[in-house]
């Protein structure tokens, strides 16, 4: 089940060419379309992505500084072939977590562009995710 805020940004990507205004605006966003692990359901997340030069995208599973992993981020490991919408394009894409020598390489780049991420990271006493995809 999508909640309502995330019903709203999911519009406004969608009437925007992906782009959206608000807390988000200025912020790169991607919609990752995954299954539930548990239930199979199929959701759709907005999340702040970081574009890469190859043409990939990197989010990151901080789920704002929470102790636990998001959702999202379970899914992904458990089917990783997910759809994603950047802009007015919609492809398939495999979402893989970077291994810790590539997260520590990639990870100061990260918080360069969004501080908030070493913010979270502080905060919680499990190593947030970084996935590519």
């Amino acid at each position: 089940m999508t909640n309502d805020y995330n019903v709203q940004i999911i519009e406004e990507f969608r009437a925007n060419q992906g782009r959206v205004g608000g807390p988000w605006e200025g912020t790169p966003l991607i919609l990752v379309h995954h299954f539930g692990a548990k239930s199979g359901s199929e959701h759709v997340t907005p999340l702040g992505c970081f574009p890469q030069e190859d043409g990939r995208f990197v989010v990151v599973a901080s789920n704002g500084g929470s102790p636990a992993h998001p959702d999202w981020y379970h899914n992904l490991k458990a089917n990783p072939t997910v759809v994603v919408e950047v802009g007015a394009e919609t492809f398939t894409v495999v979402a893989e977590e970077v291994d810790d020598t590539a997260r520590a390489k990639l990870w100061p780049l990260l918080v360069a562009q969004a501080p908030q991420i070493d913010d979270h990271q502080a905060k919680v006493t499990r190593q947030i995710p970084v996935i590519v995809t």
